[in-house]
Formats: C-alpha cells, sequence, structure tokens
C-alpha cells in the first residue's frame, strides 16, 4: 500500500508529535454523513471504540467540545446539567468549522483553532485504545483515551444515549 497509507501531517498530528504520543494512523474512505459507525465498519473497529468530536454550544454560545462513542448519542440535558449550563446544543457545521479550525466530519478536538473546554464520556476512559479524528475527513487516529485527560483537560462526564 505504501504511500497511500501515508497522510499528511494535520494540526492535530503535530500536536501529538509534539507531546510525544505514540499512535496509529487509520486512513479510510470518507463517507458524506457516514460518521464514526462508517469509520468503524471500513476499518474493522468496534463503533463502541471509535470517538467522534462534537463541537456544541451552550446558551451563552461559548463553544465546547464533546467527545462521544460512535454508536451513541449526546443527552445535550445531561450534559448541560453536569457542566452548569442552562441548555447545549450542537453547533451549526459553518460555526463548528470557525471554532474548531476543521471541517465537519474531519474535526479532531487536538489543535483546534481555538481553545474549548472538552467533556469525554467517562466510559471512553475505560477503554484500552481509541480511534478519533486525526483533524481530516476520512483520516482516524488510534490512541490511549487517557491523552484526552493529560492534553486536553477533558472532564469525564455522563451523557451518552443509545443511538
Amino acid at each position: 500500500m505504501g504511500k497511500k497509507d501515508h497522510v499528511s501531517e494535520t494540526p492535530a498530528t503535530a500536536l501529538l508529535k509534539q507531546h510525544g504520543v505514540d499512535f496509529t494512523e487509520h486512513p479510510y474512505e470518507y463517507l458524506e454523513h457516514g460518521g464514526a459507525q462508517h469509520s468503524a465498519q471500513v476499518l474493522g473497529f468496534d463503533p463502541f471504540t471509535v470517538v467522534k468530536t462534537l463541537v456544541m454550544e451552550d446558551e451563552k454560545a461559548k463553544p465546547l467540545l464533546v467527545l462521544m462513542h460512535g454508536n451513541r448519542k449526546v443527552s445535550t440535558k445531561n450534559l448541560a446539567r453536569q457542566i452548569g449550563a442552562k441548555s447545549v446544543e450542537p453547533c451549526k457545521p459553518e460555526v463548528a468549522n470557525r471554532h474548531s479550525g476543521y471541517l465537519v466530519g474531519g474535526t479532531s478536538p487536538f489543535g483546534t483553532r481555538r481553545q474549548m473546554p472538552v467533556y469525554i464520556e467517562e466510559t471512553i476512559l475505560a477503554l484500552p485504545r481509541i480511534a478519533i479524528n486525526g483533524g481530516r475527513r476520512g483520516y482516524l487516529v488510534g490512541i490511549d483515551p487517557q491523552v484526552c485527560v493529560r492534553l486536553l483537560g477533558a472532564k469525564p462526564v455522563h451523557c451518552a444515549l443509545a443511538e
């Protein structure tokens, strides 16, 4: 496979390398609106171990990131209650792009344009490894989920709903 398997550096992979994080690269054929379920299927991963990065905002339009299992949804009510917000909702794609510096579908929590609070579904932290977006559509990186806490200060929350 050679060259096709190497993906050029993104702000996310640059940050991971800068901090000496061990990661594996998993490029795949991106499918519009395919989401984490699609990437898990194509790469042969359990969708529970594929983590999606969601850009949301509170009632004051302050952005935040939520890291969620690929086969779960975010209970915005539970999330808002746990983070002390009145409400939380997903950002419109163009707003999400502006906050993160990434295109929706290629959003990584690493190397974002703006510093944002990061919340991680607590059960993700119990996994030995996760696949998370590497900063480009069709590109996941495999890492230890504790990296999200160490590098991003991700705070554990309970807000998963079955999809």
